[in-house]
């Protein structure tokens, strides 16, 4: 008994389907950048498959595909997709454009390294034992500010303690300021095995994140007290031109 002839019942597209290596034209918040099709392809799951082949996806007046991010950080997750190359430089960033992506083995790739690791575990964590130390540092870029006008320094000072000790040493020093003492931004005590140096770079390195010029030194006060002064209070000193 011989199968009943099957016959279509709707019209057979004519479109031809693109190839791997069809070229795709991506315009990323304004920064042009160009592929294959494969190579956008190559986690078809992903956000980014689903942008550039998707129903929904937008073109610009120039044929590329518009995707309405910032592309600064878009080179490193296409050249993971082509060679599966991880960036060695900016890796917060990337990290971050990978989840949106959801190029789910770039932020896994990421999230293995040892500098992401000690950023993200070892460095974060310590700073989390810091009483205040985000809102210290929003205080501290406030007053830099308000301090520039006319001035191409500002300098705020800081003080560091290490442990409880040395808050009660603290009381007594900060009288040594004099008018300074108002304005004094503390940080500390915490309870970790982290030097004092280590918390004045943790400070340098996510001021100098927001775009600012600091550099840190001691700030010595009166020679008259039995401690060293700067073993707490450190100046910040912002350059503004």
């Amino acid at each position: 008994m011989s199968l009943p002839e099957y016959k279509s019942t709707g019209k057979q597209s004519s479109a031809p389907v693109p190839s791997k290596s069809h070229v795709i034209n991506l315009n990323i918040g304004g920064c042009s950048f160009s592929t294959t099709l494969g190579t956008i392809q190559k986690f078809p799951n992903s956000v980014l498959s689903d942008f550039c082949c998707g129903s929904t996806r937008r073109l610009d007046a120039e044929g590329r595909i518009f995707i309405d991010r910032d592309g600064t950080h878009f080179g490193p997750v296409l050249e993971f997709l082509r060679m599966e190359k991880l960036p060695n430089a900016h890796l917060q960033e990337v990290h971050r454009e990978a989840q949106f992506y959801g190029i789910r083995p770039l932020v896994k790739a990421i999230e293995d390294t040892p500098q992401f690791f000690g950023e993200t575990v070892g460095r974060q964590q310590f700073l989390a034992r810091v009483p205040h130390y985000r809102e210290n540092l929003e205080v501290i870029m406030r007053v830099a500010r308000a301090e520039a006008i006319a001035s191409r320094h500002s300098q705020i000072i800081v003080c560091v303690l290490r442990t409880e000790e040395d808050l009660v040493r603290y009381n007594d020093a900060v009288e040594g300021l004099g008018y300074q003492r108002e304005s004094v931004v503390t940080f500390g005590p915490w309870k970790a095995h982290v030097s004092v140096e280590d918390l004045l770079d943790c400070i340098r390195m996510d001021i100098a994140r927001k775009g600012y010029t600091v550099k840190i030194e001691p700030h010595r006060i009166e020679k008259a007290f039995l401690f060293k002064s700067y073993d707490f209070f450190y100046k910040l000193i912002f350059t503004w031109w």
